[in-house]
């Protein structure tokens, strides 16, 4: 567990130095910081994103890299839906909901996260969940 909390703590610190701008496997990629509340916790917690836009909106997936259970970010917002996001050298407040209701609506999200970003597939392969997706809006 440490070693993910320390490769993330990694790409956050290069993102938050670089004006939102990381090297490795994210390079040219569409990156955010997601802060949520921790649900047992109430502490701020954050965590780098892959996104895509959508209307206004970012998209994010849950994916947990395929993990059969959801990542703790996830959790987080189900808590406490209110959120800070950066973007680039943007900061705001915001609000994050999941595409629960629409399967379609869903489908069709996740799908564009694999346009964008192929290895999104894979997660998708490597579970039996159902990878949930998650809007965010000002």
């Amino acid at each position: 567990m440490s070693e993910a909390l320390d490769w993330n703590k990694n790409i956050i610190k290069e993102f938050r130095e670089n004006e939102g701008k990381v090297g490795g496997p994210f390079e040219g990629g569409s990156l955010l910081l997601l802060t949520t509340t921790g649900a047992k916790s109430g502490e701020p917690r954050t965590s780098p994103l892959a996104y895509a836009e959508e209307d206004g909106k970012y998209v994010v997936a849950a994916s947990y890299a395929g993990a059969d259970k959801n990542p703790a970010w996830y959790h987080n917002i189900l808590a406490n839906p209110k959120v800070t996001v950066e973007v680039g050298t943007e900061k705001f407040e915001a609000t994050a909901t999941v595409v629960l209701e629409d399967r379609a609506e869903r489908d069709r999200l996740y799908a564009k996260m694999v346009s964008l970003m192929p290895g999104f597939a894979d997660y998708e392969k490597k579970t039996d969940r159902v990878i949930p997706i998650v809007t965010i809006s000002r």
